[in-house]
């Protein structure tokens, strides 16, 4: 009997382990303040979220997201892209957007038009076309007008050029910068300022939150665009975060350095994902993070808002591009808040018990 109680208490600890490995994870939020509601009250523009076309067939899905109070904004996922808007030459489809603004111009939102030029995504008439700079910058200005006419004063802000840089600061060899040199850039924010000279333009990037080349590489790219007279007002931070490893006093300074130069700023695709499966300390790390992130945005004025790549783990992206990897959003796969959520609220300013 001593004998079985000493093998019983010498795997005791790793039966622990295993089943708090696999217990499933039940946290939720204990705030029930609306999310907008207290971004608007920190001085905010908007606390927003990104969508899907596929998703609004979701009843409980779309209730959520059209509560203005709790999402002041939206972001189209995919359906304003180039493959979906424009997916033969000078053959334009704008079903698919236009089912989202007129979701945000009846729940009275903010809308951030995603995305008028991005090396992915594209149609394979643009991406391996027989093009010279003449043809492809006649395609570039017919393709960003068209778009940005069609949704002329309904776009608060569009991401005009999304991710041009590599992470080590150079520019990203793709049919646009391969063919023009980093000249599209210019001649896509000045198309779109032309064709809705009320909309915010924006550049849009990844790890932008880390100090490194890619920052740098920004903050020249800012200067040399203002330098040449060209329409640019703000830089997204895209903040595809992995759990645990973010800094907010390298993002807070990155976001200073832009907003030095006269332009805002703003979190455009907020998500922070864990390493399955998920324990309720990730969770906690998730709800710091996820508080960090907004807190950052507070404590720099020129920081207009904060968008959420989508608001549930149902449609995240996450789990079909990073293997192992998942809840990376603010409400679970039922649809219910996340410590998160409390983070968030937290971050604006709020107390959560």
């Amino acid at each position: 009997m001593k004998m079985l109680f000493l093998c019983f208490a010498s795997v005791l600890p790793l039966l622990q382990t295993v089943v708090a490995q696999a217990k499933t994870v039940d946290s939720t939020a204990n705030s029930t303040l609306p999310l907008n509601t207290v971004a608007k009250a920190a001085g905010k523009l908007y606390f927003g979220s990104a969508t899907d076309n596929p998703e609004l067939s979701d009843q409980a899905y779309l209730g959520i997201l059209s509560n203005t109070a709790m999402f002041g904004q939206l972001t189209a996922g995919n359906s304003m892209k180039w493959d979906a808007i424009e997916p033969e030459q000078n053959v334009f489809s704008f079903t698919g957007g236009d089912q989202i603004v007129a979701i945000a111009e009846a729940t009275g939102k903010i809308v951030r038009g995603h995305n008028l030029v991005w090396h992915s995504q594209l149609p394979k008439w643009v991406e391996y076309g027989s093009w010279t700079p003449e043809t492809l910058t006649s395609a570039v200005w017919t393709h960003v007008w068209t778009e940005v006419s069609h949704y002329l004063g309904k776009i608060y802000a569009w991401d005009v050029v999304n991710e041009p840089l590599n992470d080590d600061g150079t520019m990203r060899a793709d049919v646009f910068y391969n063919t023009l040199g980093s000249s599209y850039i210019k001649l896509a924010l000045e198309t779109a300022h032309a064709a809705d000279p009320y909309a915010k333009l924006y550049i849009n990037d990844y790890n932008l939150e880390y100090t490194g080349p890619k920052i740098d590489a920004m903050v020249q790219l800012v200067k040399d665009l203002l330098a040449a007279g060209a329409p640019i007002h703000g830089i997204g931070f895209e903040s595809h975060l992995i759990l645990g490893k973010f800094s907010a006093t390298q993002l807070r300074t990155n976001m200073e350095r832009i907003t030095a130069l006269g332009l805002e700023v703003a979190i455009t695709e907020l998500d922070d994902r864990i390493q399955l499966p998920a324990t309720d300390a990730d969770l906690e790390q998730q709800k710091a993070d996820y508080m960090a992130v907004v807190q950052v945005c507070m404590a720099v004025p020129g920081c207009v808002g904060v968008t959420v790549w989508d608001y549930t783990d149902k449609y995240s992206w996450v789990p079909a591009v990073f293997s192992g990897y998942g809840e990376a959003c603010i409400w679970d796969a039922n649809l219910v808040p996340k410590p998160a959520y409390d983070g968030i609220v937290m971050g604006f300013g709020n107390y959560v018990a």
